[in-house]
């Protein structure tokens, strides 16, 4: 038996509970794992409090991410001690994921832990982390340099954001940071950012085509947040795509695109190939200090897990909670 959140649902609604589980009821896999820690993203929110259908299976232990130690495989990647990462796949939607003590999965999802972290640190980082340097990857890969001017994170204090600011940083970037937390400033320039812009300047219908000031974009936020950051964006610039946490509409024109050469690219990290996740967690090994990750994780306990992710509805987040499913 092993203790995690499950989430069930009947003709009464969705219930959530800590309760413990019988490894017997493990889903299918050729890698078991014992977890150390897991996270709580947006979609764990999401799916924790029902307020949007994410969870496509039932009963479903949620947490897309995970960090642990390998107990038995049949993979030939993996043998027992081998310490490994989990980001996405589906985990967490229709595969029972990292929120517990114990998960079996296919080997093929998982990512060696680099060295340079451990698993604590792995889910400080977690698929928030991950994203946000598959986003920088794909900036720089489009041809992005620090030369051609700022940089621009939205969402700054979140998850993804937080880290891209360091990343980018260490890649020499010059970086803005649009965030409706003024007070979290000290944080985001610890993190690396050169200045604070209010989200209240980019939240609300723009105009198609607006002054050229960034070399390149990091967006979370989608909706007017996306479309005035692309009209803002430099001739020939790049905005890299990841998030709808204003709204997954774009109310935008073509005219940046067509008229200024500005490319849109959209950055997924639940299905992405492993020869991105890996180049993502060498950049992560690279360039991300490891002591910057002590500000942006929060540990909690798997007992504040449900109470937790009610707070991302509410926004009340800032960087990555990190989850010790054994404490």
């Amino acid at each position: 038996m092993f203790n995690a959140i499950v989430i069930d649902k009947n003709d009464d609604g969705q219930s959530v509970a800590l309760t413990q589980v019988d490894e017997a009821n493990l889903p299918e896999g050729d890698v078991l794992v014992d977890v150390a820690y897991s996270t709580l993203n947006f979609k764990d929110g999401l799916a924790i409090t029902g307020s949007s259908p994410v969870v496509r299976s039932f009963p479903m232990i949620p947490g897309i991410d995970l960090a642990g130690t390998v107990r038995e495989s049949s993979h030939a990647d993996y043998k027992a001690g081998d310490k490994v990462v989990l980001n996405g796949w589906g985990v967490g939607e229709a595969h029972w994921g990292g929120l517990a003590q114990v998960a079996r999965l296919k080997g093929d999802w998982l990512v060696g832990l680099p060295k340079a972290f451990d698993e604590k640190q792995a889910m400080a980082i977690g698929t928030a982390g991950y994203t946000a340097a598959l986003c920088v990857d794909a900036l720089v890969d489009h041809g992005v340099t620090p030369d051609q001017g700022e940089v621009l994170v939205t969402g700054a204090t979140g998850g993804v954001g937080s880290v891209a600011i360091a990343l980018l940083k260490a890649a020499g970037f010059t970086v803005a940071a649009l965030t409706g937390k003024p007070d979290e400033a000290d944080y985001l320039k610890g993190l690396g950012a050169d200045r604070i812009i209010d989200r209240a300047e980019m939240g609300e219908k723009g105009k198609p085509m607006q002054r050229e000031t960034w070399a390149g974009v990091v967006d979370t936020a989608g909706s007017f947040t996306l479309a005035n950051a692309c009209a803002q964006t430099k001739y020939g610039g790049t905005v890299a795509a990841c998030g709808l946490a204003q709204g997954f509409d774009l109310p935008a024109t073509v005219m940046p695109f067509i008229l200024r050469g500005v490319s849109l690219l959209g950055v997924d990290s639940v299905m992405a190939p492993k020869a991105k996740r890996l180049k993502a967690w060498d950049r992560l090994a690279k360039d991300l200090d490891p002591a910057a990750l002590e500000s942006i994780g929060q540990e909690i306990t798997l007992s504040e897990a449900v109470d937790t992710a009610k707070k991302f509805m509410s926004g009340e987040v800032r960087g990555r909670y990190i989850v010790d499913v054994n404490a």
